[in-house]
């Protein structure tokens, strides 16, 4: 079940991230939100490089508008990043992220270190020990994922404080794990953070991450990493499920 109450805030710009199946749903429920007043923003952006994606088939036949984006996902967040950064109502964006999306916020991290350092003084490595999560796994990509289900869950979960799964109470929360994580490591392998994207229910079953800790996140890369090495832990989470990365500098 759908929870359809929202947080009641005004947004500026809200992207989501795909438009394809996940992209289409979260456009629907954004606008069903926005007719409920739950939810309002000034733009409402979709990306995805395919120009005949479900999402332009949905904007072109109904009344649930967005403008759409055709551009791959890395380069639009260097080009909408860049720009937020400039505004100064920035804390009002806010992304939609797909389940199925790689970890762009590392990735726009990592970019950024790199335009600032050097290519050959950034690097993504693997996690020195694993999440102690019931379920975690290494990408091929230096990407670890973690995870407090077992089981699959439904995609429009909110992760209530009771768990619609397991009908108990739902004990865990990502955004706290990484902080303990980062301050269970030993001294020679501390991390610095953790850097947290908290995907948070804002209306109607969608989530966002908002913009203005993505660049709060680049200001502490840069500002601790400026004189001396320097390795963070980066993690986009919900409750639930997270994408870690520990990303080196310097």
């Amino acid at each position: 079940m759908i929870a359809a109450s929202g947080d009641g805030r005004s947004y500026g710009t809200i992207t989501i991230v795909g438009g394809g199946c996940y992209g289409g749903y979260y456009l629907r429920q954004l606008h069903r939100g926005r007719r409920a007043g739950a939810i309002d923003w000034e733009r409402l952006v979709v990306v995805d490089r395919d120009p005949a994606c479900a999402v332009a088939r949905t904007i072109a036949t109904t009344e649930d508008t967005a403008d759409l984006v055709v551009a791959a996902w890395d380069d639009y967040f260097d080009a909408a990043l860049a720009e937020a950064g400039m505004r100064a109502r920035v804390v009002t964006d806010a992304i939609v992220p797909s389940p199925l999306m790689p970890h762009l916020a590392l990735s726009w991290l990592e970019r950024r270190a790199r335009d600032r350092v050097g290519a050959d003084r950034v690097a993504r490595l693997p996690l020195t020990a694993e999440p102690q999560t019931p379920w975690q796994r290494a990408g091929s990509d230096g990407t670890h994922y973690a995870s407090y289900a077992t089981w699959t869950c439904p995609v429009n979960c909110v992760e209530p404080v009771r768990c619609p799964v397991t009908r108990g109470h739902r004990a865990w929360s990502m955004p706290d794990a990484m902080r303990h994580y980062v301050a269970s490591l030993p001294d020679g392998e501390r991390l610095l953070g953790p850097l947290v994207f908290h995907c948070s229910h804002r209306a109607f079953g969608v989530g966002m991450i908002d913009v203005a800790d993505l660049l709060a996140a680049d200001a502490f890369v840069a500002r601790h990493s400026a004189t001396a090495h320097a390795e963070f832990l980066v993690a986009t989470v919900s409750h639930c499920h997270g994408a870690l990365g520990r990303l080196a500098v310097g």
